[in-house]
C-alpha cells in the first residue's frame, strides 16, 4: 500500500470517528430512579431534572439528592455503553475520547 492510499484511508477513519462522536454528543441520554428522572447529552451536559414531586414528603430531601445522583450515574452509564459501541469498531486509541 502507497503512503497516499494510507493518508486517506486515516483521514477516512478520523472522519468516520468524529460522526460517531458527534452522533454520541448530540443524543439525549435519559437516566431513572424511583422518583427522579435526569435527561443528559452524549457530552454529559444534565438538560432536564424531572421529580415526581407528587409522591414526596418535604421530609424526604436526602432521600431525593440519593435518587438524583443514581439517575445521573445511570445516564452515564448509558452513555459509556454508546460511546463504547460506537467507537470500539476503530480500536482502542489512548486518550481520543
Amino acid at each position: 500500500m502507497n503512503m497516499q492510499a494510507m493518508l486517506k484511508q486515516a483521514q477516512a477513519l478520523q472522519k468516520d470517528m468524529m460522526k460517531a462522536k458527534e452522533e454520541i454528543d448530540n443524543t439525549e441520554f435519559v437516566g431513572e430512579s424511583s422518583l427522579v428522572k435526569i435527561t443528559m447529552k452524549g457530552t454529559k451536559e444534565v438538560t432536564k431534572v424531572e421529580i415526581q414531586a407528587e409522591e414526596l414528603d418535604k421530609d424526604d430531601v436526602e432521600m431525593l439528592e440519593d435518587m438524583i445522583v443514581v439517575a445521573i450515574n445511570d445516564a452515564n452509564k448509558k452513555i459509556d455503553k454508546m460511546t463504547e459501541s460506537k467507537m470500539s469498531k476503530f480500536g482502542n486509541i489512548p486518550g481520543l475520547f
